[in-house]
């Protein structure tokens, strides 16, 4: 009987793993390396309406870090994240290590949501996270801030300019359309 139960336990074991992988949208069948602890799986947001921005410390947009910060906080418990990918790719304007990026965002804007490891997201360049992005919106960053809203399945992908706010208000009324969906 013990050993049953242990086959079975043993088995599940190895056919949980490959359904919950089945279940991840093509969109976030990716690893990428975060900004302090190492390799994650972009799986792990499967389900919720995501917010991905490509973020830079000393940009003109740079303060929105606090809106996107504070729809992170208003949101994240009805299955919302803010995703961030800091660049160096406009203007050079993302010039720190990781650790100085990590610390200019808690000092300065108390960010909670996660983020990854400085990274490319230009045309010609960009990280195959990004290359999937730009082909499901149709729009490439032109510089920081740039903005993707995808869906629960992430199958959807609206892309907003880098002049759109995180508190503006069709970008707010896509979040919540989009978190209303099940």
């Amino acid at each position: 009987m013990m050993y049953a139960l242990r086959a079975l336990l043993v088995g599940s074991a190895l056919v949980l793993p490959a359904a919950a992988l089945a279940a991840c949208p093509a969109l976030l069948d990716a690893r990428m390396d975060s900004l302090m602890q190492g390799e994650a799986s972009l799986c792990q947001y499967s389900g919720k309406v995501l917010l991905v921005v490509n973020t830079a410390s000393r940009c003109g947009f740079t303060p929105q870090y606090e809106g996107l910060e504070k729809l992170y906080r208003r949101y994240r418990d009805r299955g919302f994240v803010v995703l961030g990918f800091p660049s160096n790719d406009f203007g050079a304007q993302e010039p720190g290590a990781a650790q100085d990026i990590a610390q200019f965002c808690q000092v300065n804007y108390g960010v909670s949501f996660p983020m990854f490891a400085k990274t490319r997201v230009a045309a010609g360049g960009a990280n195959p996270f990004y290359e999937r992005l730009a082909g499901a919106s149709g729009s490439r960053p032109q510089w920081n801030f740039h903005k993707y809203l995808i869906d629960r399945r992430g199958e959807k992908v609206l892309a907003f300019e880098s002049r759109v706010a995180p508190q503006d208000g069709k970008l707010v009324a896509e979040i919540e359309r989009l978190l209303a969906q099940k």
